[in-house]
């Protein structure tokens, strides 16, 4: 991890919170990949089209290894509501898929600043209502499935795992790395890894004035920590970084939960830093989070 942050550290790029939103996706995108594992070959690769609100349709991906019915993670990517894409996160879904023997949906929300909150969270329940509703059409099993996602991400899994609790659309287990939970940076993990460690707090900071107006930042609906009521939502799988400025807020969430009383799995995977899930090829902490979010997966499913 030092001598990925060493490398990083040598390229003359400017800070991604300085860029524009749309300068700081391409940036974004054309690094995705750099240090991921191999890309999974699987049987089925399937472009969709998911119908939300306004008549709009976003894009979303299907992978699954074979052509039987599988059960399904629904997975939202990463990108502090702003950047991230399907495309960028095709080898890590590809990868949980390969490994876990599911189908895996991987959604294109609507991104800020030109869609603010909560139009994120819309297109996310949208589109996880969507599989549930379409499972025959899709070849997946509308009674095992699960969502998922990495940072934002899994902020909009944790809200959709409530969201569906609510909805009685029952959900196997609620695979969240690294989330964003917290309302305010103000754990301690916030000060301690918040500069120099790929997820700095200006990076925070950027992301947030883009996606969300200040007065709407208590709604749980960007803060599941500030949820009234967690019982009874799914079962959750947690994979943190220790070196990384949400870790705090991602073990508070997981002690809201586990005093609800949900089954609660918790990973920290020691020495590495926010977006580690990304970094197969160079580090064997992202190869095991990969792995023990599979067997996650497969376990719920069973």
């Amino acid at each position: 991890m030092r001598s990925i942050l060493e490398r990083m550290s040598r390229v003359s790029a400017a800070p991604m919170h300085t860029l524009s939103p749309q300068q700081a996706r391409a940036a974004y995108e054309q690094g995705a990949g750099i240090l991921e594992v191999p890309k999974a070959q699987l049987a089925r690769v399937e472009e969709l089209q998911v119908p939300v609100s306004g008549g709009a349709a976003i894009p979303a991906r299907l992978y699954a290894p074979s052509d039987e019915t599988l059960p399904a993670l629904v997975y939202f990517h990463g990108g502090g509501f702003t950047i991230g894409s399907v495309d960028s996160h095709d080898t890590l879904c590809r990868e949980l898929a390969r490994l876990a023997g599911c189908a895996v949906v991987s959604v294109g929300y609507r991104l800020a600043p030109e869609q603010r909150f909560p139009v994120a969270v819309d297109d996310s329940w949208a589109a996880l209502q969507w599989v549930a509703g379409s499972a025959g059409e899709l070849r997946v099993d509308a009674s095992r499935l699960a969502v998922g996602g990495d940072s934002a991400g899994g902020t909009l899994a944790a809200v959709c795992a409530i969201l569906a609790r609510d909805a009685r659309l029952p959900l196997k287990l609620q695979l969240l790395f690294y989330p964003g939970c917290a309302a305010r940076q103000e754990a301690p993990s916030h000060l301690r890894y918040g500069h120099g460690l790929i997820l700095e707090q200006a990076h925070i900071e950027y992301f947030f004035r883009n996606y969300i107006d200040d007065a709407d930042r208590a709604d749980w609906r960007f803060a599941p920590l500030n949820a009234p009521d967690v019982d009874d939502v799914a079962p959750a799988w947690f994979g943190l970084a220790e070196c990384d400025p949400l870790v705090d807020d991602g073990i508070a969430y997981a002690d809201k939960l586990r005093a609800a009383g949900v089954a609660v799995d918790l990973e920290i995977y020691r020495g590495v830093t926010h977006e580690f899930i990304k970094m197969g090829r160079a580090l064997r902490e992202a190869r095991q989070a990969h792995a023990d979010a599979a067997a996650a997966l497969a376990k719920a499913f069973e």
